[in-house]
């Protein structure tokens, strides 16, 4: 089921929220002392591609440091790629088809606001997701 609302995340939007990634993390290495937030939008850009079997958790060692740079990345890209998702999850959500793929652009929101302080892992097998 992952594998096939992948596919038709790919196809409706997740490529285009997947290339919008890019170019932040692209703008982003043009000044050298922004590459940290360009990584990040890097590490994003792969979970905007393909988020269905895998989920945001906090980073327990996250501390100041990623307070400010998440405060840094809100203003440099992270309203407008927010933007973005609810733009996109608009349009899904309008289908009944798309609901569920809404649903996942809602859950990318919070990591395109703040992306620092948090891991992309693989849900467990077997554990209930609300957003597959």
């Amino acid at each position: 089921m992952r594998l096939l609302l992948n596919v038709i995340w790919l196809v409706f939007g997740g490529f285009w929220l997947f290339l919008a990634y890019l170019l932040a993390g692209v703008l982003l290495c043009i000044p050298i002392i922004t590459i940290p937030w360009a990584i990040a939008s890097f590490r994003i850009a792969s979970f905007a591609l393909w988020p269905f079997g895998r989920t945001i958790v906090a980073k327990p060692s996250a501390g100041v440091g990623s307070f400010l740079g998440n405060v840094i990345w809100f203003v440099l890209a992270g309203w407008w790629l927010a933007i973005a998702h609810i733009v996109s999850a608009v349009a899904l959500a309008i289908t009944i088809i798309g609901i569920p793929l809404a649903l996942a652009d809602l859950k990318l929101i919070p990591i395109s606001l703040a992306p620092l302080g948090k891991d992309i892992v693989p849900t467990q097998r077997g554990e209930f997701d609300r957003y597959a």
